[in-house]
């Protein structure tokens, strides 16, 4: 590292925003290779049970077989489970602008994450991915500093490079003496009563599906209320059986031996535990010791759970003729062990755009003690009595081209 780059480590300078704006378009490869190699029935069965939707759409290939999609197709999300790296080989060049981090020792947190969906994923299928840094915003931050909004993109396509999907997640990264003064929910659960226990087990009892009766748009009118989902409380179960569907993410799939060979090259990402042994970062999310020696007061959830409970809330009310065009969320709030997160969703506007049936959908995750953790906007395509819902296609063909179309996207947005 450089003295200059030594001063700036921890601060927000032109020169971090110029570094960052020229990585855009620039792949970051992928280290691990995904949970799911190839979509089966039983990894899309345990994706789903993993964030407790038991819609035989997604877990029943005869009851897949009976819909317009003549089998089984994988929940919207579980797209995030599969994908091996496309990214192209980098150049010399661009692997010296990879170098390093623009951010260095700056506070940094999800703030947004939006996916969009073109086609569903089926039985014996097998995807690429390609991350992708597409948008970089200079903006004053909501708790007083300066901020850099960096936005990546994960592309999905098919092995014969049909576009599957994306997902836009944006990080703000902020000089820390500032980031510290974001104010932050610490609240954990309280023990609870009889009768609280009754409320959340009444809202499982009466859990609702669409199913096989299509919901047709005519039907649907804005101030429509979906049912009500609850998740929680929240248990350290819960978040192994998540892991179960989802894979690890951040450290591979792996015990013992793997695990070892996985430390040798990462040493960083296994922090030793009480009894010096090393373990993985992620223990944070199950072992609230450690939580708590990174400042938090327990264990948490992770934000692909909250955006998985968002999608179910959709896709029950949305019917198997439905489409989930669109979602994005914000995630604003922790989710501790023992919190219970109430989902609901209420249409707000419905129209019709280039020949589809359009409804708008506005969400909210919000905890036992009423905050909302983490607010969402669905898009869903619905079919009309006289027709079927048409897959929306990509605005482009392949990834390189979402890539450039998505920096030119955003780069207006900025300039807006």
């Amino acid at each position: 590292m450089s003295d200059a780059a030594a001063r700036d480590e921890g601060k927000l300078t032109d020169a971090s925003f110029e570094r960052a704006r020229q990585r855009l378009g620039i792949p970051i490869r992928l280290p691990n290779p995904p949970h799911n190699m190839e979509m089966t029935w039983d990894n899309a069965r345990r994706y789903v049970f993993g964030y407790g939707d038991d819609n035989p759409l997604y877990s029943d290939p005869g009851y897949g077989e009976r819909t317009r999609w003549s089998g089984l197709i994988g929940a919207p999300n579980m797209v995030t489970t599969m994908g091996v790296d496309a990214g192209p080989k980098p150049t010399p060049e661009q692997k010296a602008l990879m170098k390093g981090d623009p951010w260095a020792g700056l506070g940094s947190y999800q703030a947004v994450m939006e996916f969009e969906w073109w086609r569903p994923v089926r039985l014996g299928e097998r995807l690429k991915k390609m991350r992708v840094p597409v948008g970089v915003v200079d903006k004053r931050s909501s708790f007083g500093g300066r901020a850099a909004h960096v936005t990546n993109d994960i592309l999905y396509a098919t092995e014969d490079d049909e576009l599957v999907a994306v997902q836009r997640g944006t990080w703000i990264n902020a000089e820390r003496h500032a980031s510290s003064e974001r104010k932050k929910e610490r609240e954990t659960a309280e023990p609870y009563t009889a009768e609280q226990l009754a409320e959340i087990d009444a809202c499982y009892e009466a859990e609702t599906r669409r199913g096989a009766e299509p919901r047709y748009f005519e039907d649907v009118q804005v101030g429509d209320v979906l049912p009500t989902k609850v998740k929680g409380p929240l248990l350290t179960t819960d978040i192994l059986l998540w892991h179960l569907g989802y894979g690890m993410g951040i450290t591979p799939v792996g015990a013992f031996g793997i695990s070892y060979r996985v430390r040798k090259k990462a040493p960083g990402l296994f922090p030793v535990n009480d009894l010096n042994i090393p373990d993985t970062v992620q223990r944070l999310h199950w072992e609230p010791e450690r939580a708590r020696q990174l400042g938090l007061p327990t264990s948490y959830d992770y934000g692909a759970m909250r955006e998985a409970w968002l999608t179910h809330i959709v896709t029950d009310w949305m019917g198997d003729e439905g489409w989930l065009w669109k979602i994005r969320c914000e995630h604003r709030r922790f989710n501790f062990i023992g919190d219970t997160t109430w989902i609901t969703g209420e249409v707000v506007d419905k129209r019709q755009e280039d020949g589809r049936n359009v409804v708008h959908v506005q969400l909210q995750c919000r905890n036992q003690r009423g905050v909302t953790t983490s607010p969402g906007h669905a898009v869903v395509l619905l079919p009309s009595r006289g027709a079927p819902v048409e897959l929306p296609p990509p605005p482009v063909r392949t990834m390189e081209e979402m890539v450039r179309w998505d920096i030119e996207r955003l780069g207006r947005q900025a300039d807006d």
